[in-house]
Order: C-alpha cells, then structure tokens, then sequence
C-alpha cells in the first residue's frame, strides 16, 4: 500500500472512531441538548425591546449586539451617573449584561434584576399547576436568586432566561493591575454556578479558591478574579459537548466581556474542560491585554497547535494524570471532536504541573498544584510556576515575573 492509499483509509478509521465516540455517548446520555424552560418573570427579549424604545434626548441607547464596548463606555460617561442609574433601574436586565458599561453600574443593575427575578419567582413555590419537579427547581431558582444577593456579591451578569447565565468578580475590578477569568465547561448554568457539596467544581467557587491562592502568591498585587458563566454550556456529555456550536457562540461573549473590561489590568484566561473548546474559538480575537490563556482537562482548542490559536498570549496547559478526559479521542472530522491534545509536546503549549488535582473537577482544589500554578500565573510570578517536567521548558521565554 503506498501513501497515497493510506491516508484515505486512516481518514477514514478516524471518522469512524468519532461517530463511534458520538453513538456511545448518545446511548449512555441520551440526545442531550438545551432545553429552556418557560420564564417565570421578566425575559431578556423584552428587556432588550424595552432598551431599544429608550431614549436620551432624541438619541437611541448603544445596541446590546453591535455596539463595541469602548462606544458603551464613552456612552455612559458622557451621560452621567444620576441618568445611568435611572436607566438601570428601568433595565436592569440590559444594562447589567451590557459590556462597557460601568462595573459598579452593572452590579446595581443586577442587583435590581434578581430581586425582580426573586419575586417574580417565588409564587411558583405553590403552583398547584406545576409537578413536584417543578416545584424543585423554582426552589433552587429561589435559593440560587437570594444567595447572589447577599450582602457584599459583585454580580457582573445575570440573566435568568432558560437554564441562566451569571458572572461574579472577586476583589476590585476597576482598580486591579491583574485580572484573572474562570471559563468553565459543561454543566454551567446559574443554578450550578455556585455548589455546596463539590464547592469547588463549581464557578464560583473555583473563582473564590483562585482569588485567595492569588493574595497568598503575590499579597501586594492588586488582583481580581471574574467567575464567568456567562455563556450557554452544554448540559452534560451529549451532542452539545463534542461539537462547537455553543463554544463559538460562547466565544463571542467572552471576547465582548474582555474588551470591556475597565482599566488597563493585564488578564489571564483559566479555561477548563469545554471551557477550553470556548477560549480556542476565541483566543485569535482577544484584545492584547489578554496575555496569559491557561487550559486545564481539556478536551482540545479546535486547532491542531498552539501556533494556530493566533494570539500573542502565553498558551499553558495541565491535565491530572487520573483525569477522564485523555481516554476522549483528540480528533476533530467534519465538526465533531476538538482538535489536537493541548498537552502533547508537539502541540507547543507550555506544559505546567497538575500535581493534586485528582481527576477531572479537582484543578481548583485549595491545596493543589495545579491551583498553585493557576495563581502564579494570574498574578504574573511565574517564578513560581511548577512545570510538569523536569527541565522546566514551561519558563521559557519568560523574563520578569514578580507579579506586583
């Protein structure tokens, strides 16, 4: 057989191996795709139909889809503070998920949101038209509403529509010199942003356990950390999971969040599981004060080497020797599977210790290696960054480092 007979036929095994990978999932999981669920209170549709009939004087507020966020932050700086928080008491919605806006804006803005959504939520306790399922979830909905209203929570997105989305930061955002954002994978939506059991598989708790690795790597740096859920997952290993349709629409989130970020603060990316799959799509986009993209469990970036990702960001990547993820074929054939393994040597990523981590969700965990590293990237100590071999090629390139 010459080569040219062979790589037909290896196409061909590969394709073949996908399409088995997809039966076995959707024979174990079932057709697994979104499903929303009615809203109980005000939607987003017609936040955003309320939004668009605004106006200050005769002129139309930024759209929500195409204005760039650096047009939304002059916007509201020319407007004023008594005028913003007008309009973020008639559209909390909008203007609480509206990148440019004013951080402290947006987190008043949601604030008024959740309550909205607490109370319109809340008659649905008793419904005798709704099962005892139904009764369930709108008890988390309730507990999941109240808790991100607690006193001293910086909600920087929220929307309750459908299975929700929710973004929190730790620490000042507006004053911090390093920024750190928590992308996580499937299974994220608002009522698993935060966990009491498995706290830290959950985004806000893997934001919280970064932000405090964070102050203990590096105490005087000026450090914030943002748990960005703020993009429709999928729900659990289904279809959804091993093709990028959500990721890239994800995508374009995450680089609209970057881009209006406030000030001039250096940010990492910590992008794990179909998080990764997320930050791939988006890293040739990203503004250039993205300088750090850290993949953990990843099942592929949707290209086939770090070089293809087309960033000027530092690529890092970790896997835990115990993690699931390395037995999922590295391969992507006509849109489904994720491209090539980030933690091959080949792919040229820069290679960092996962020492701890015990699986797959266990890369946040207080105590770990891999959160070690996590920190003293996001802080910029990369002296302290752990390689995972031994001849520490993970710092090449590198100069600086402190952090401060």
């Amino acid at each position: 057989m010459t080569s040219a007979d062979a790589t037909p036929s290896l196409a061909a095994l590969r394709t073949l191996l996908v399409l088995g990978v997809v039966l076995i999932m959707l024979a174990t999981t079932g057709w697994t795709t979104i499903r929303h669920r009615p809203a109980s209170g005000p939607s987003m549709e017609a936040a955003l139909a309320a939004w668009a009939r605004e106006r200050t004087g005769d002129v139309p507020p930024p759209d929500p889809a195409t204005a760039p966020p650096r047009a939304v932050a002059a916007w509201f700086a020319a407007l004023g503070p008594a005028r913003s928080e007008g309009l973020a008491e008639r559209h909390p919605l909008v203007v609480g998920n509206l990148d440019g806006a004013p951080p402290s804006l947006r987190y008043r803005a949601n604030r008024i949101g959740l309550a909205r959504a607490l109370a319109a939520e809340r008659p649905r306790l008793d419904d005798p038209r709704l099962s005892a399922d139904g009764r369930h979830e709108a008890r988390r909905r309730v507990d999941r509403f109240a808790s991100l209203l607690a006193p001293g929570r910086r909600i920087l997105a929220f929307d309750p529509t459908g299975t929700g989305r929710a973004a929190e930061v730790l620490g000042d955002l507006e004053r911090a010199r390093r920024v750190s954002v928590v992308v996580p994978g499937v299974d994220t939506n608002l009522l698993t942003f935060q966990k009491t059991n498995g706290r830290y598989t959950a985004p806000a708790g893997m934001a919280r356990a970064l932000y405090e690795a964070e102050r203990r790597t590096s105490p005087r740096a000026r450090v914030a950390v943002i748990a960005w859920a703020d993009y429709t997952a999928p729900a659990r290993v289904g279809v959804d999971a091993v093709t990028g349709r959500l990721a890239a629409s994800g995508a374009d989130r995450l680089v609209r969040m970057t881009e209006g970020l406030p000030g001039t603060a250096r940010v990492a990316l910590f992008c794990h599981s179909y998080g990764s799959v997320l930050c791939g799509l988006a890293a040739p986009r990203l503004p250039e004060r993205v300088t750090d993209l850290t993949v953990a469990g990843s099942p592929g970036m949707r290209v086939g080497t770090a070089a293809e990702l087309d960033t000027r960001a530092r690529i890092w990547a970790m896997r835990d020797d115990a993690d699931w993820i390395a037995d999922v074929p590295h391969l992507e054939v006509v849109g489904v599977g994720h491209g090539a393994d980030p933690v091959e040597p080949e792919f040229g990523a820069r290679l960092v210790s996962a020492a701890g981590a015990a699986g797959h969700s266990g890369y946040f965990e207080p105590g770990t290696g891999s959160l070690d590293n996590f920190a003293a990237i996001g802080t910029g100590a990369f002296g302290q960054v752990v390689c995972a071999r031994a001849d520490s090629a993970c710092h090449g390139g590198i100069s600086g480092g402190t952090g401060v």
